[in-house]
């Protein structure tokens, strides 16, 4: 969707209906310019078209590239592609930099959206150093082809991708947008010695969450029936499926933008919103096609079936199972997105592992961030969201691997007008950083309208299976018996959104004289100013016409909501088609026995470890306590973990101390109490015992006098470990003080001081 224009003027600056009308004259000379200019866009997003289908329809990337794999030429073929993208000089690649591959939706329109701006999650990554690849796919797909074969051809790239930086020993970056974020998920299910951390961007993997305020586009699944449509539709192409079906019911989703805003918006700042029109339009207005088996099986088994995050979505004889997915993982969801709001992106957390112990106990990391405002395109292309949260999370990405497993939301604050504070230069750029503990019920919580109301979509998805069984049965044979590719072909290009870019092109009878009104107004371009009584008054009317498109958009939506309700709910076809269990209730179940078994395990070697393992724990209850895990932390820690730490304590520079942390996370998990009541035993000796409390104190950067505000969890371990607190924080001083001396010292301008931080729900 196009950016959305802002109408209302402020209420002092509007006129009243017996306000003066100012120079009328002027202002219809400029509202005539802005017309020839506003046509004479149009005429160029028509060329725009038209080209780029003569050119074939090619990804629209800002980035030079070249063709490292073509799908084409695998067996079995499918219609995708690797691509290596060419940084520009003025970013440089770091050679020491893992590769991060771009995976663009297939979900009607063409590939490139992830990558046509600099400010995008191509121009960030390379911006960091990365090199980049990009996944991409031509207009049409190949004979035979499915999701499966989509799935090899991936897999094959990111094989290719490992194979190019052999220098490289930790997994490529998986970045999936939109539709290919559960593809990338179903893959790394599948195939997750593949992957390094995986971000998925506005990705929607819970398919019946939501609210009816949220997203009313979940219930027209149930008012048309279910899946068979879409088959219908893929067989009345000739087992090709188009993609502007698609797109026309996204442009359906607010009518105000689709068949006004972004016109107004264009016509009344032609002169400066004309560039942006078109860079958007071209890719808008590319719509590719699929085959009828793949949008079959997306419908089937995501959009109405949800068995996505259940686990019974089948790979050949294979079930795909999310808890497979050993990287983390990087949700990222936005409130202002009505494709994939929050609880469609994030409840498949809870449908998979039922409790947030669990994703600990298994040593997985899942983290999400949370946007208030963009909207679904703009987590792509947004130039704010790339410069801000696409450049921090491609930043972050050692301490995204470096996170004990868990459940977490990952918070920026801006620097600005913050504080100085010690050890700043460990997190370089606008921005900190920082992991909030988050459980069940927090994702929950997201969600004001709670998920009783998924029990409905419970009874839809049964009644599509017989509508769908129905429809194979007795109809698709007469349907693909009638189809051929040449009518499907003529009628596709005489969808109005095809011939609306065609038809108004220099190919309109009408286009010299368009333009050459155009060029006139250019020459002679007179602008009124945004005050203008009449300019006041044109926006006032534009805002009633957006405020009449809003009015019809809810009152149908309240009517598709309410009437699926009635038609599926628990007086309706609800009383025959049952709805199956919760996912979520299945979830939990299957987590507290494996945790119980986990916990029996576990309680066996509960004291093994020694030293290191004793300061990964105390590391661990300070930052539960505290609510978070702060970036600047983990990179001081790695600082600390270079020193030679009181030898006589049994500590080793070679000690992996990430692999350790995610080693004890795991045992807190299932039994946190006894894990700390082990410390005693773990650390024999009062030299010990100060050393690990302090080189723990050092990581979560307590002040040394241990002064209000102090951390509870050291505190309470100084008096039950029996250890003098003084010498514990003149220790920890002494540790921090090296690291000024060491080769590359991090000098700190100001005496220590403990970071504000913004509490989150304990870990439980």
């Amino acid at each position: 969707m196009a950016t959305r224009a802002t109408l209302t003027p402020s209420a002092e600056k509007s006129p009243s209906p017996t306000a003066p009308l100012g120079d009328t004259s002027a202002y219809m000379l400029d509202a005539a310019q802005r017309t020839a200019l506003f046509l004479d866009t149009l005429l160029d997003r028509g060329n725009n078209y038209i080209q780029h289908l003569d050119q074939g329809t090619p990804p629209l990337l800002k980035f030079e590239h070249e063709l490292v794999l073509d799908g084409a030429d695998l067996k079995p073929p499918c219609n995708y592609a690797l691509l290596h993208l060419l940084p520009p000089p003025s970013m440089p690649l770091n050679p020491k930099a893992r590769p991060v591959v771009v995976v663009d939706p297939r979900a009607g329109h063409g590939p490139g959206i992830g990558g046509f701006k600099f400010d995008s999650e191509v121009g960030m990554a390379m911006r960091a150093g990365h090199p980049v690849y990009f996944v991409t796919f031509r207009p049409e797909p190949e004979e035979g082809q499915t999701l499966i074969t989509v799935a090899q051809a991936e897999a094959r790239f990111l094989e290719e991708v490992i194979a190019r930086h052999p220098q490289c020993k930790a997994r490529p970056v998986v970045i999936g947008n939109c539709q290919a974020g559960w593809a990338m998920m179903a893959l790394n299910a599948m195939r997750p010695e593949l992957f390094g951390p995986l971000m998925i961007m506005g990705a929607p993997l819970s398919y019946w969450a939501g609210s009816s305020k949220l997203n009313p586009m979940r219930y027209a699944g149930g008012m048309l029936g279910g899946s068979w449509l879409a088959s219908m539709t893929g067989d009345m192409g000739a087992d090709r499926f188009d993609g502007v079906h698609l797109v026309e019911n996204f442009e359906g989703l607010n009518p105000a933008n689709t068949w006004w805003n972004k016109y107004y918006n264009l016509w009344s700042s032609v002169d400066t919103e004309a560039e942006r029109f078109l860079e958007f339009e071209r890719w808008w207005g590319g719509f590719f096609r699929m085959t009828g088996s793949e949008i079959e099986a997306i419908v089937e088994n995501l959009f109405v079936g949800n068995r996505l995050a259940r686990g019974t979505v089948m790979a050949g004889d294979r079930a795909i199972d999310l808890r497979n997915i050993t990287a983390p993982v990087v949700v990222f969801a936005s409130w202002g997105d009505n494709i994939t709001p929050p609880p469609q992106a994030l409840n498949w957390i809870i449908d998979t592992w039922g409790d947030e112990r669990a994703i600990a106990a298994a040593g997985r990391t899942i983290i999400y961030v949370l946007h208030e405002t963009v909207g679904h395109l703009g987590i792509f292309v947004g130039g704010d969201v790339a410069r801000k949260e696409h450049d921090q999370l491609v930043t972050s990405l050692d301490m995204i691997e470096s996170l004990p497993p868990g459940l977490y939301e990952m918070k920026l604050q801006a620097k600005a007008g913050m504080e100085h504070q010690r050890w700043d230069q460990l997190e370089p750029g606008d921005y900190t950083v920082h992991y909030e503990h988050r459980s069940m019920d927090d994702i929950r919580a997201l969600n004001p309208e709670g998920r009783e109301e998924e029990a409905m979509f419970s009874t839809i998805a049964q009644v599509s299976e017989l509508n769908a069984s129905t429809y194979k049965t007795w109809i698709r044979p007469w349907v693909k018996l009638l189809a051929t590719r040449p009518v499907a072909d003529a009628m596709g290009k005489k969808n109005s959104m095809r011939l609306q870019r065609e038809l108004l092109s220099d190919q309109f009878p009408l286009a010299p004289l368009i333009r050459a009104q155009a060029k006139q107004a250019r020459e002679q371009r007179a602008p009124i100013a945004d005050d203008h009584p009449l300019r006041l008054r044109e926006r006032e009317m534009a805002q009633q016409i957006t405020d009449s498109l809003n009015r019809y958009r809810d009152q149908k939506n309240e009517w598709t909501v309410k009437t699926t309700r009635q038609l599926f709910g628990p007086q309706g076809l609800g009383a025959w088609f049952k709805p199956e269990a919760s996912d979520a209730d299945v979830a939990q179940a299957r987590a507290l026995r494996d945790m119980d078994k986990a916990r029996s395990a576990v309680l066996e070697h509960i004291t093994d470890g020694g030293f290191a393992a004793a300061v990964c724990r105390i590391v661990l209850a300070g930052m539960a306590s505290i609510g978070s895990f702060e970036r600047r932390s983990f990179r001081l820690a790695r600082l600390l973990a270079e020193l030679p730490v009181q030898a006589r304590a049994g500590t080793s520079q070679q000690t992996d101390w990430v692999q350790l942390l995610k080693e004890q996370t795991r045992i807190a998990a299932v039994a946190p109490v006894e894990a700390l009541n082990a410390l005693e035993r773990m650390l024999p000796d009062s030299a010990s015992r100060e050393s690990a409390l302090a080189v723990a104190a050092a990581v979560m950067m307590i002040e040394p006098t241990l002064a209000n505000p102090r951390s509870e969890i050291i505190e309470f371990l100084i008096d039950t470990l029996g250890v003098d607190p003084q010498r514990v924080m003149e220790l920890a001083l002494r540790l921090t003080q090296s690291l000024e001396t060491a080769p590359e010292p991090v000098k700190a301008s100001k005496p220590a001081r403990r970071a504000p931080r913004n509490k989150g729900s304990a870990a439980k």
